[in-house]
């Protein structure tokens, strides 16, 4: 591959370092998840949720979209070689992040009873001061993503993450067992308050790990700074009315698309409780089994979908700055491509191994069964969400920030009017929840699809970034099903009791060995039907090593000969 088009695909390269991150981070936090939720018990993860979300639609009104916004913004001045006006916007940024984090931590602690009941509200009082430290966070994050660099942002998810998980347990224990004696709920909401201390804990671990690489960096970001010819320098309002001119859509669109999950938890919670019967406790404990275990489980591989999205926005940025509007669409196929060859067999994986997954990570043997029907009702929102989160990056990215806005909150109203209905009429309780979600999913892509072609001159190819990895992805999930059964068969020969015990290592076993041959098979059926090609594969982190593997076991098909075949096809 010559060095223009190892340039061009680098953001596949380094969306792939940071989806590596993203979905460790999200593996470390299943796995704490596990044992956490065993101090704090199924009201506590209820609690610590039902704050956890509020929090969440504070931080994004404050300071979220800060890191998508500045790297589109700073990609755009980089791409012209502005080095001046974009170190500006990096300031005016931080000054941004410091006002409005302020707000925000202090909406979070002096309204928190009116915006959770009394229970949550505690709860949500000690992620406070998280949202003031995310916001700096999330600017140096944005600062080096705009640089193409997402080295530093992957490894400090990484680092946060770590933290976060023990100090999460860590506190959870210490308040747990110092209120030992009390009653359950006082117990429940002290173990959920160490939960919440741990996220915060993890934020500002990860921002001392980006102000160490920023003052590492600083001597080389002033030369250029200071050798930079642009005449044209931005104003202080200037600077402001761009950093508010991108947040704001950016802002709008990331807090409807994830007033989803508050939207559900709201809905049920209050409907469940004025119709159904339900007390806080009954409600807030089965929406903690949806988004505290489902949820977290099918959230694993839509960490690929944020870490693509992330890449493409400073990618795409650049090419529309310059006018390079081909370059532009051909990054969107190869970032839509790739992230759909993990989406979908991700989500076929999980609906054929819900079971075996959820008795892993969450084996409290009331809600195993309830946890993983969920997590198959969910498994196909995984393939939606990767979707819609890519394009939202896509278009915000082009320059066409307020259509997300809009097709999320056309998405949102119809999941809220389904979740209602089905909640109201039907007795599907928290399965009501999930297909509302499926519907909100589902309808982001197709509007946003929409966008794209339209906005953009985007045509969809199907065939080899759909079709194809369904149909390998569909072998794969029978494969899947049908060896986690033989093994489990095959232990149950020595050992009658197995499946009974749901902490036995060999359910482990069964599902390490599933994933791997499952994986494998899948890799084999992609590469037969000539679905990645060698270009392709190069772009991805060890793509050389996987290349080379891939040639000596003769999977790997020669792109020319596709072509050769295909010409051939068209003239008959």
């Amino acid at each position: 591959m010559n060095k223009s088009s190892s340039k061009k695909n680098n953001f596949i390269f380094q969306a792939g370092l940071l989806a590596a991150a993203g979905i460790i981070v999200k593996i470390i936090g299943i796995l704490y998840r596990a044992p956490l939720v065993m101090i704090i018990g199924d009201e506590g993860n209820g609690y610590y949720n039902t704050a956890y979300n509020i929090y969440t639609i504070i931080l994004m009104i404050s300071t979220y979209s800060i890191p998508a916004a500045i790297s589109k913004v700073m990609a755009a001045k980089l791409g012209l070689n502005e080095y001046r006006n974009a170190f500006r916007l990096f300031i005016g940024a931080l000054v941004y992040v410091l006002v409005m984090g302020l707000a925000g931590c202090s909406v979070c602690f002096f309204f928190a009873d009116s915006l959770v009941g009394p229970s949550s509200a505690q709860v949500l009082k000690y992620f406070a001061p998280t949202i003031f430290f995310s916001g700096f966070l999330g600017t140096f994050r944005g600062f080096f993503q705009a640089q193409h660099t997402m080295v530093y942002t992957s490894v400090s998810q990484i680092i946060e993450q770590i933290f976060n998980a023990a100090v999460s347990i860590g506190a959870a224990l210490i308040f747990t067992r110092s209120l030992r004696g009390l009653d359950e709920t006082v117990i429940a909401i002290g173990g959920a308050k160490g939960s919440a201390l741990g996220t915060g804990a993890g934020v500002v671990s990860a921002l001392v790990f980006m102000l160490v690489i920023y003052l590492i960096k600083r001597k080389g970001i002033k030369d250029k700074v200071k050798n930079d010819p642009t005449e044209n320098i931005l104003k202080p309002t200037e600077v402001a009315g761009m950093i508010f001119g991108m947040v704001t859509p950016v802002l709008l669109s990331t807090c409807i698309y994830n007033l989803s999950s508050v939207t559900n938890l709201k809905l049920y919670q209050e409907l469940s409780m004025a119709f159904k019967g339900y007390t806080e406790k009954m409600a807030t404990y089965g929406y903690g089994l949806f988004s505290g275990k489902s949820t977290q489980i099918v959230n694993i591989p839509i960490a690929l979908a944020a870490a693509m999205s992330s890449a493409i926005i400073p990618a795409v940025s650049r090419t529309h700055e310059r006018g390079e509007y081909e370059e532009g669409r051909q990054k969107i196929a190869m970032a839509t491509k790739a992230t759909m060859l993990i989406a979908i067999p991700c989500a076929f994986g999980l609906f054929a191994l819900a079971r075996s997954i959820t008795v892993i990570l969450y084996p409290q043997p009331d809600t195993v069964e309830m946890v993983a029907s969920m997590i198959r009702v969910l498994s196909v929102t995984v393939i939606f969400y990767c979707l819609s989160t890519l394009s939202n990056g896509t278009l915000q990215g082009t320059g066409h920030v307020h259509i997300p806005v809009i097709n999320a909150a056309v998405a949102l109203v119809a999941q809220s009017v389904v979740a209602t209905l089905l909640i109201l009429f039907t007795n599907l309780d928290l399965y009501a929840i999930c297909i509302s979600t499926i519907v909100y999913s589902g309808l982001m892509c197709v509007l946003n699809g929409h966008a794209l072609k339209k906005k953009c001159g985007y045509k969809q190819e199907y065939i080899r970034t759909f079709i194809l990895p369904i149909t390998a992805s569909l072998w794969m999930g029978i494969l899947a099903f049908l060896t986690n059964k033989v093994i489990t068969w095959v232990f149950r020969l020595f050992d009658p009791s197995v499946g009974t015990g749901l902490w036995g290592m060999r359910n482990a076993i069964s599902l390490i060995i599933c994933v791997i041959v499952s994986v494998l098979f899948y890799a084999v059926l992609i590469l037969h039907y000539g679905v990645a090609t060698k270009e392709e594969l190069l772009a991805m982190p060890k793509g050389g090593t996987i290349v080379k593997i891939c040639v000596k076991l003769h999977l790997l098909k020669d792109e020319d000969i596709i072509t050769r075949r295909r010409k051939g096809r068209n003239k008959d």
